[in-house]
């Protein structure tokens, strides 16, 4: 008995600080691949790498209202689709559930609030960084980001209103709609 408490003494360590030991190399992966870009933050100031914006959302922006071949719910929502990839769950959609543990989330948010270290060192070394920024056209481009991130927003939310108006099942209208059926 005396040889057999240690043992399971020491295995149940180890297994309750498997997952956290899973959590924290996730954070760390998190962090390595966050790390190129809060450390090239510098690059985007200087207008020397930009973000791309997504075609749908430079479409979205052209032409919020664009009604060409969205005549029916399937293309409606496969417009929809493309803006959710761009832009993420829209608003009415609950959030997933967060099955992650404790030791997780605390891994995410170590992993976060290093990467704004990282990044608000790599810009604070600019002088001047706002002139440089306005200077280089970095602001100009992240003003269109913007725009174009607005445009799409809008442009999902008038698809999933016209999709409410022609009856549509979501996701071709917002997620709480249930379209009425129809007698034949």
């Amino acid at each position: 008995m005396r040889r057999v408490l240690p043992v399971i003494l020491v295995s149940c360590t180890v297994l309750s600080g498997c997952n956290a030991g899973r959590s924290v190399a996730e954070g760390a992966g998190q962090f390595g691949r966050g790390f190129e870009a809060a450390a090239t933050a510098p690059l985007e100031d200087l207008n020397l790498m930009r973000r791309q914006i997504p075609t749908v959302l430079l479409q979205a922006e052209a032409n919020p209202y664009d009604l060409r071949n969205l005549t029916q719910c399937r293309p409606i929502a496969a417009e929809i689709a493309r803006l959710d990839d761009a832009l993420g769950p829209d608003l009415d959609e609950p959030p997933g559930p967060d099955g992650r543990f404790l030791s997780e989330r605390a891994a995410d948010a170590a992993s976060r609030a290093a990467l704004d270290a990282v990044r608000d060192t790599t810009t604070d070394f600019i002088p001047g960084r706002s002139w440089i920024r306005r200077l280089s056209g970095a602001d100009a481009h992240s003003r269109h980001v913007q725009s174009a991130i607005q445009a799409g927003r809008m442009r999902r939310a008038f698809l999933k209103g016209v999709g409410m108006q022609r009856n549509c099942a979501p996701p071709a209208a917002p997620s709480w709609f249930q379209p009425t059926r129809t007698r034949r």
